[in-house]
């Protein structure tokens, strides 16, 4: 497994650093924002048609770029850092790793095609607050003609704009991860809704399906088996969320040093106060074991995104990113508002905006509790089966 990024990593990462930071400026993202759609049609093109970073992790077949999730986590630690308002996390990071892994044969091409046209798309499957699969409460029927779906989705990230939709629902009466099915479907003529949250920088909706009929070929892959497939795309979700928080949280550090390095106090750059100066290079530390232990949640995904026998290793790194990305993050917001003063809090610096990006995606996909508990789980679960083997042996 390398841990460096290669010419061509680096060179995705800087080009997609370069370009946010023009296009993704404060008042850019102030104007997106204030819109109830969230984010600009005319960026959301650019990142498409001019730069095909959401062609990343589409297969070279369908026109995509064939990459692998150590350069989609590129990008999205860049998107955090200047908080870019598009549908790129629903989309790229949720909706197509759903399509491609859960569905057989070519069934997912028509879908993938149209997302490579410049599409949006979301996944929906939170009905109530609970971990993974637990989350899903919407059912599926069949039918003569295909399946009839009913169900209230919240928190659906652009739920509410995105124009295809993949939808966890369940076999009544199933329970975890057992009879959970994915399905596709065009949005429009859905009820869908948009839910204003504390994060004005992503945009959350929530749809609701009232028995909708929907064909046989809906449903990706075979029915009520995707619980595995639906708790691995969460997994990689989750990696690519961690990498966001990363890029917040250097932002924000960035923006505190300098602003330490402007205002002044008794004479001099607050700068050099000895309190200012623990408080940056613990924000430092924080964003580098942050980044480290995403870059290698990355390095996991990535051969989990290929199949290798690696890919057993995910739900471990997964949990250990998210757990110290989001407590990186919002640790990191909270000590740039201090170290901006009384103005941190004003409408007028942009501090604030990260410091509800890092309360939202700390709640997002797990919290670093969460995510802790899961690391428990796994740890006692290994402990448990050394044990039961070494018993095994000694009784032989």
């Amino acid at each position: 497994m390398e841990f460096r990024f290669t010419e061509e990593q680096q060179m995705i990462r800087e080009t997609a650093a370069g370009f946010f930071a023009d296009c993704s400026t404060s008042a850019a993202v102030r104007e997106a924002m204030a819109t109830e759609l969230g984010y600009d049609l005319s960026l959301w093109r650019q990142i498409c048609e001019d730069l095909y970073l959401h062609a990343i992790t589409l297969p070279e077949s369908l026109g995509g770029m064939g990459l692998g999730y150590v350069e989609l986590i590129a990008v999205m630690e860049q998107m955090g850092r200047h908080l870019v308002c598009a549908p790129y996390f629903s989309t790229v990071c949720q909706a197509v790793p759903a399509l491609q892994l859960a569905a057989t044969g070519e069934q997912a091409s028509p879908w993938l095609e149209r997302i490579l046209g410049g599409a949006t798309a979301t996944l929906g499957w939170i009905g109530h607050e609970a971990p993974g699969c637990d989350a899903v409460t919407a059912t599926f029927q069949t039918t003569a003609q295909g399946y009839r779906l009913s169900g209230d989705y919240q928190l659906v990230v652009d739920g509410h704009s995105a124009e295809i939709l993949v939808l966890a629902a369940r076999a009544p009466g199933s329970a975890g991860r057992d009879g959970i099915s994915l399905f596709v479907v065009d949005a429009e003529g859905i009820q869908r809704h948009w839910t204003p949250t504390l994060d004005q920088t992503r945009h959350l909706g929530r749809i609701q399906l009232n028995q909708l009929e929907l064909p046989a070929d809906a449903c990706l892959g075979e029915a009520g088996q995707a619980g595995v497939v639906l708790e691995q795309v969460l997994q990689l979700a989750t990696v690519a969320l961690a990498a966001e928080q990363v890029g917040a949280a250097q932002q924000v550090q960035d923006l505190a040093v300098q602003y330490t390095k402007e205002r002044e106090q008794f004479g001099r750059p607050i700068a050099g106060f000895q309190a200012i100066k623990h408080k940056a290079a613990d924000m430092m530390l924080r964003t580098e074991v942050a980044r480290s232990a995403c870059y290698y949640a990355a390095c996991i995904a990535d051969e989990a995104w290929q199949g290798s026998a690696l890919a057993a290793e995910l739900p471990e790194a997964a949990a250990i990113a998210k757990s110290y990305c989001s407590d990186a993050c919002f640790r990191n917001a909270g000590e740039a508002l201090q170290m901006h003063g009384g103005v941190g809090f004003t409408w007028e610096y942009d501090v604030h905006l990260y410091f509800k990006r890092a309360k939202a995606s700390e709640l997002m996909l797990g919290t670093a509790s969460e995510h802790l508990e899961t690391l428990a789980g796994l740890l006692l679960d290994n402990d448990q089966s050394a044990h039961s083997t070494q018993t095994k042996g000694a009784a032989a």
